[in-house]
């Protein structure tokens, strides 16, 4: 493997089973990985505007709200503000790091793509970030 960027139409990306022979399917890795990194930025720009949107619709609780009443028949419903509150949280939280872990891989995914050091694939994600960008930066802005 040549540990220096070269044009070639040859190249084994990610899995052994992704060998590229052909300029036709060097087109379609580069393709494939441009879109990769396409959905990348939109990920990364989804996920700032999703914390953004959770953190605007939970409840400011301040810590004598989450504390219960001392008189309250504790035997109840179960079904506090307070545990409502942190389920929200949780599950938003939760959210949060699913679309966390999916943003990590598929950059995982792309940055072992360049390190295949050919240079079709390099252009390629430069070409999906940078358009991927111009699509997904717009989105923060709408509210």
């Amino acid at each position: 493997m040549a540990m220096h960027f070269i044009f070639s139409d040859e190249a084994v990306l990610l899995f052994d089973f992704w060998r590229v022979h052909s300029p036709t399917g060097m087109a379609l890795s580069v393709l494939v990985v441009l879109l990769l990194a396409v959905l990348y930025e939109g990920i990364k720009v989804g996920k700032a505007k999703l914390l953004h949107k959770t953190l605007e619709n939970l409840p400011s609780t301040s810590s004598q709200q989450l504390i219960p009443e001392p008189d309250q028949d504790s035997t109840g419903s179960g079904s506090t503000p307070a545990n409502s509150t942190r389920l929200r949280w949780f599950l938003c939280y939760f959210g949060q790091s699913l679309v966390h872990v999916i943003q990590v891989v598929i950059g995982y995914f792309v940055m072992l793509a360049v390190m295949s050091y050919n240079t079709w694939i390099f252009l390629g994600v430069v070409l999906g970030s940078a358009v991927g960008y111009y699509l997904a930066y717009p989105l923060l802005n709408m509210t």
